[in-house]
């Protein structure tokens, strides 16, 4: 993972653990109202955890960009809407029985969820405001 593009405040964020960069998460999303993912050639990027295949996803460009190193160097940030993730993303990954990893860092895969649980937290938290 490349920091080059990191403020000192991003790096501390990144410092953090799966439960506080999950919470930095939605606090983001219900600021911005999109999500970030990275997309190759093929489309979105893939994770696996254990056994599942995961999409994972960031509050903002810098840290979904500070991620693509290595065999994902060539990935591009791609902002999803919230609109666009609650009424086609959800849908998409439950049939395709995809789980979301939210704010994998080099360190660990972030926090594991179920779409729907992702869409529920995030729906909460953009009510909230």
């Amino acid at each position: 993972m490349t920091t080059d593009n990191l403020s000192k405040q991003d790096d501390v964020i990144l410092g953090l653990g799966a439960k506080k960069r999950l919470a930095y998460m939605y606090e983001t999303v219900q600021q911005f109202k999109q999500v970030w993912i990275l997309n190759d050639d093929d489309g979105c990027v893939m994770l696996t955890n254990e056994d599942d295949d995961c999409v994972p996803v960031w509050p903002t460009r810098e840290f979904a960009q500070a991620w693509a190193t290595g065999e994902w160097q060539g990935c591009t940030p791609k902002a999803i809407p919230t609109n666009d993730w609650f009424s086609r993303w959800t849908p998409g990954l439950e049939e395709d029985d995809l789980l979301v990893a939210v704010f994998p860092t080099e360190e660990d895969d972030g926090t594991i969820l179920f779409p729907d649980e992702f869409q529920a937290q995030l729906s909460k938290s953009i009510r909230k405001y």
